[in-house]
């Protein structure tokens, strides 16, 4: 069933001419924002789906019992809870511009919520597909070292990847273990590197970075083959590289590592906040997230491997 099947049938009608109140915000709103052309045609779409619902009266007279009826029709029709809520914030927008023009007293989408969406788990990866992705740099080229190190220092910390690429030499305790990183906010937090990681990073400092950056004219730890400090689109070019080399099935991403570093601290047994300080987490409810993964991968292994599973 398309989006269009899923309009309810109530009033509904061919439109005959295109309202020209609705074009007149498509116009607007594309000189405001640029939009695509597709965008100005789901726009349309999505406003011309609700004045046929409305008819015979215009879309200047809905209320908000209006809405909340055609939301709640279109959810039993079999529309997706994602596509109502991007029906109504395109509603929104028009009726927003509308109260802004003076042709309305009130926004009759002001008191309507967005349905509730099923939470997305992060998409992570399994340990081994871990090791095989860590593995794959050729580490007998100075670039292959170096994203060998940043791959495992991603993995043992779960940085993000702007921390990551923005990590200076000086941000590293190499006596410590551990590694400085400034994230969200000018949040300052201290993360363990583990052995392993470390003694990546150590053989790159002394192989690898005076080969990369002889001047250190970049003044970070993981500069790019020009000696400049490297991209996010960069680095992630890089895992998608590697990540075919080693014939992963899905490419991943560098958020896809500190997922996998979450969810796997928390299936070996982590404390929660740990791992949200770890993270750099404002809110332990945004940590929580993992313990849904670490979850279904647990139910997973017990289905796979348990006689009765």
């Amino acid at each position: 069933m398309t989006d269009t099947d899923a309009v309810p049938a109530r009033r509904r009608r061919v439109a005959v001419a295109t309202d020209p109140l609705i074009e007149e915000y498509l116009e607007e709103v594309w000189l405001e924002k640029g939009l695509a052309a597709n965008t100005l045609a789901a726009y349309r779409r999505d406003l011309t789906q609700f004045a046929d619902y409305l008819a015979p009266r215009q879309l200047l007279a809905a209320r908000e019992n209006d809405l909340q009826q055609f939301f709640a029709s279109s959810l039993a029709a079999g529309l997706a809870p994602r596509s109502v809520g991007r029906l109504l914030s395109c509603l929104r927008g028009y009726y927003r511009h509308a109260l802004r023009r003076g042709r309305i007293d009130a926004d009759p989408t002001a008191g309507v919520a967005h349905p509730r969406l099923p939470r997305r788990l992060p998409r992570s990866l399994s340990e081994r597909d871990v090791e095989r992705l860590l593995a794959s740099p050729d580490v007998e080229t100075p670039l292959g070292l170096r994203d060998r190190a940043m791959l495992e220092l991603l993995y043992a910390t779960g940085l993000r990847v702007s921390e990551l690429i923005g990590l200076r030499v000086e941000s590293v305790n190499r006596r410590q273990g551990a590694v400085r990183v400034v994230g969200k906010g000018d949040k300052e937090r201290l993360v363990p590197i583990g052995v392993v990681a470390l003694d990546w990073l150590l053989r790159y400092e002394r192989e690898a970075l005076d080969a990369l950056d002889p001047e250190r004219r970049a003044g970070v730890l993981f500069p790019s083959r020009l000696a400049r400090p490297m991209t996010r689109q960069t680095f992630w070019h890089a895992i998608r590289r590697w990540a075919k080399l080693a014939g992963l099935r899905d490419l991943p991403s560098p958020h896809t590592l500190r997922h996998a570093f979450a969810t796997h601290l928390l299936n070996h047994g982590a404390d929660l906040r740990a791992v949200q300080m770890m993270l750099g987490h404002a809110d332990l409810s945004t940590t929580q997230i993992y313990t849904h993964v670490a979850k279904e991968r647990l139910k997973q292994l017990h289905a796979t491997h348990h006689p009765r599973g």
